[in-house]
């Protein structure tokens, strides 16, 4: 059989998984803290026709090998991090960091696994929590939930993510209470696993015991807590289009591959009549 025929099946398959990830970038332009993925390829091991000989002295000259390609493969699926638009929304709890660094989120009920998220739209639950939309608790530089006094009538979110309470007097009093930020080494090696979280990974940070740090602390560079804004998606529509028609002629190209290369075969098969 001819090569040619799975150099196009793999361009095939590799043009689909593209369409994929393109497909679900689309689908998330407007959701808030979403980071578009992007696919890469890479060449298959090619077949060696013949090998590499060195010239010699006073001899013939070197002589290049012969490769055929075998087609391509999928070699990553990254997700990339740059940060996305801000949205000024006026709502105290609406929170975006302004650098690198993740919310820290925690299910509560005893589980004390720490989830990461871009996704800043808390609100406060009857139980007085700092909740995001799933309820999951928003976990503070202590690793417990945050949870406002009972005196506290409002209160506002410093660039620190200290939460500054406003009594009933209508005193600013800081609590000391301070929203966690965590900075990861490697934010493409996070591990997603829906509703906008992340999950540590030992290719993301080399203790996947998380380390909840301060917002706006240039010493771990884990950028500022923005209140009243939210992160919208990263996700570029125009240059998602584009790579969107750059796959769908990549995958008719292969398919044409495929189409001559049967052909092809069904000449030979001719050549008995």
């Amino acid at each position: 059989m001819l090569r040619s025929l799975y150099s196009g099946v793999s361009g095939m398959r590799g043009f689909q998984t593209k369409l994929d990830v393109i497909g679900n970038n689309i689908a998330n332009v407007n959701t808030v803290g979403f980071k578009a993925g992007r696919v890469m390829f890479k060449d298959i091991l090619s077949q060696t026709v013949s090998g590499v000989s060195a010239p010699t002295d006073g001899g013939p000259g070197g002589v290049n090998a012969k490769q055929i390609g075998l087609g391509m493969t999928v070699a990553a699926i990254d997700t990339v991090f740059t940060p996305g638009s801000a949205m000024t929304t006026n709502t105290v709890t609406d929170l975006r960091i302004d650098g690198d660094g993740f919310f820290a989120l925690t299910p509560g009920d005893g589980d004390a696994s720490i989830y990461l998220s871009r996704m800043g739209n808390f609100t406060i639950d009857s139980a007085r929590n700092l909740v995001n939309a799933d309820g999951m608790h928003v976990v503070n530089t202590d690793g417990e939930s945050i949870v406002l006094d009972e005196e506290v009538v409002a209160f506002s979110i410093a660039q620190s993510g200290e939460i500054i309470a406003i009594n009933a007097g209508g005193l600013a009093e800081p609590t000391g209470n301070f929203i966690a930020v965590v900075k990861v080494t490697n934010p493409s090696g996070l591990e997603k696993i829906g509703n906008n979280l992340f999950r540590s990974t030992p290719n993301s940070n080399v203790d996947v015991e998380l380390e909840l740090s301060l917002a706006n602390d240039p010493a771990t560079g884990t950028g500022a807590i923005i209140s009243g804004q939210l992160e919208m998606s990263n996700v570029e529509l125009t240059n998602e289009l584009t790579e969107m028609i750059v796959a769908q002629r990549g995958f008719q190209a292969n398919s044409r591959i495929i189409t001559t290369s049967d052909e092809v075969l069904q000449e030979i098969l001719n050549l008995k009549r």
